[in-house]
């Protein structure tokens, strides 16, 4: 062999090696990336259980107590949320018993889905089953008949909380809702409006402010929920025609 000649061969030897070396690569991050394809992604965490008790004001009035409870049910990633208001003094002459409403929720990797809701201010109640296979909403509100159609993302006047509190620990907050509240489906819009430093009966709170209406209507309720504490709310008002009407301020908070 000349000297030519093997210096072609040394160099198709080391190309073929080379190339060899390139192909064993190619097939191991080829069998990287079908390995990380088969193994399905850990779904998100969902929300941590906790129990806040607020003061109730009516008009800078206190009319009583306010509690929100969040806590896990029997099946995975099942919640119960509760929302209860106990009046107090001449305002008990009103509200003799307490105001409740009540979501049963599923929530999965961030978003919420309400199942059942109920509601009963003492003298009308409210009961709804979500059937979102059907895509309907059925049952009765202040003894007449709900039947709904739903569309994806429709929240209960209560699951919408939940939903806005994973948004915000997503970071991704939609402008428009749609909630079902008594026997309509009705459009809200929210917005942030940025965050403010509050001192509370916990302490002093970073809050990030998010406020949602009704399309066309004059009431505003304002929200705002702790980044250190979950995003759970921990003081919320209700404007009408730019005047308080109604605010909860936090007092205690198990998680």
């Amino acid at each position: 062999m000349t000297t030519a000649m093997s210096s072609c061969a040394l160099r198709m030897r080391r190309t073929a090696a080379a190339i060899g070396v390139q192909a064993a690569i190619g097939m191991l991050a080829a069998a990287a990336c079908a390995a990380a394809a088969a193994v399905p992604a850990a779904a998100e965490p969902g929300p941590a259980a906790f129990s806040a008790h607020y003061i109730a004001e009516w008009k800078t009035i206190s009319v009583g107590t306010s509690d929100l409870v969040l806590q896990q049910d029997s099946d995975p990633d099942h919640y119960l949320y509760t929302w209860t208001i106990a009046a107090h003094g001449i305002f008990k002459l009103v509200y003799p018993k307490p105001v409740t409403q009540r979501s049963r929720l599923l929530i999965a990797d961030g978003r919420v889905r309400p199942l059942e809701y109920h509601g009963d201010d003492g003298s009308a109640h409210v009961d709804i089953d979500f059937d979102w296979a059907a895509g309907v909403a059925r049952g009765t509100a202040g003894g007449k008949p709900v039947d709904l159609a739903l569309k994806d993302g429709t929240q209960d006047v209560m699951s919408i909380q939940l939903q806005v509190m994973e948004d915000l620990r997503r970071g991704d907050l939609p402008a428009d809702f749609l909630i079902v509240d008594n026997n309509e489906v009705k459009d809200f819009r929210y917005r942030r409006e940025g965050s403010a430093h509050l001192q509370t009966a916990l302490g002093g709170l970073d809050t990030v402010i998010v406020a949602s209406e009704r399309a066309g209507g004059d009431r505003i309720l304002r929200m705002w929920f702790a980044p250190s504490l979950g995003f759970v709310p921990v003081q919320a008002e209700r404007t009408r025609g730019g005047k308080l009407e109604f605010a909860m301020r936090i007092r205690k908070l198990q998680r």
